[in-house]
């Protein structure tokens, strides 16, 4: 997720027990030409392990060259984005863009598959457009390359995030290749990813959104997958710590102004749906500055409802 999985955030969600967490999105092209930030979206250490490093481009050559470089920072696996519908990467030919042509999607994967030893991935959709889904031809091309598994967000380019996933999709794909299969998309509760690997035999599954605002959904998702019962809610105490220990990772690795910038929208998740969050959310639009946001912090959890009585986890 562009802007989110920083190492600060990777290192939150691992602490409720994510197996593998991955890097933003890089751009091939940055890592190669040294350009922009794409070099400190790989900034990691030992407790962000193992990491995954997903990029993204159109030119076999340039990934290849950034999987090495990758590799060289530290990169646990490697994955290569032909799902992102987001208008600049697909006008280059990266992303989602791949879905619509299978032989450069297929010249990619063997070219970085000759470039690492590392567990390779590929991270597809269902297809460019409902009539033109292609997630089995795709993933077959995948695993004859060679890859080590297919994560399948299976909505269609077009639909972005709207609509309903289709998990029907990730269950063809399930029975259709050999490779493990990772599913992704409207994992909202920790019962939606049991359905899912029960309904689709996938091997894993991947949060994305319904972890914002919402990292410890991960550590219910266990307990559900595992069969226990009695998860405890979260306290509003223990929502609040959790926020100013994340909220001190970014400053840490930005710096205030810039840390405090990047937490906003993180504040903004953890108090939606909660009485009072739309107030918190006027108030932190401009705030720069850290001790600011933990007197509103503090504020909303002690003197609304929220901060007075029982759970408060959904």
């Amino acid at each position: 997720m562009a802007g989110i999985t920083n190492l600060p955030f990777r290192v939150l969600v691992r602490e409720f027990g994510c197996s593998l967490a991955f890097t933003e999105m890089i751009s091939a092209n940055g890592l190669v030409r040294g350009t922009g930030k794409s070099h400190r979206f790989l900034l990691s250490n030992q407790k962000d392990k193992p990491l995954g490093v997903q990029i993204f481009g159109s030119d076999p050559a340039i990934l290849s060259e950034a999987a090495r470089i990758a590799a060289d920072y530290g990169a646990d696996l490697l994955d290569i984005n032909m799902g992102c519908p987001v208008k600049k990467v697909v006008k280059t030919g990266a992303g989602a863009a791949l879905l619509q042509d299978p032989d450069r999607a297929r010249l990619i994967l063997q070219s970085v598959r000759r470039s690492t030893t590392l567990p390779l991935s590929v991270k597809i959709r269902s297809g460019w457009r409902h009539n033109e889904v292609r997630a089995l031809e795709i993933a077959s091309i995948a695993e004859g390359c060679g890859v080590d598994g297919v994560i399948i967000h299976p909505r269609t380019a077009d639909q972005g995030f709207s609509g309903v996933a289709d998990w029907s999709v990730i269950e063809a794909v399930k029975k259709k290749i050999r490779v493990p299969v990772i599913g992704s998309g409207d994992i909202r509760k920790p019962v939606d990813a049991l359905r899912m690997q029960v309904s689709t035999g996938c091997d894993g599954v991947m949060i994305g959104r319904g972890a914002l605002g919402n990292p410890w959904i991960i550590e219910s998702i266990i307990s559900c997958i595992e069969g226990k019962d009695g998860f405890m809610p979260l306290l509003p105490s223990e929502r609040l710590r959790i926020m100013k220990y994340h909220m001190d990772m970014e400053v840490d690795y930005w710096g205030e102004s810039l840390g405090i910038r990047n937490f906003r929208k993180h504040l903004l998740w953890y108090t939606k749906g909660l009485r009072g969050g739309s107030l918190v959310r006027e108030k932190v639009g401009k705030i720069h500055n850290k001790e600011v946001i933990l007197d509103v912090m503090h504020s909303f959890f002690h003197t609304t409802g929220e901060g007075a009585e029982g759970p408060i986890l959904q």
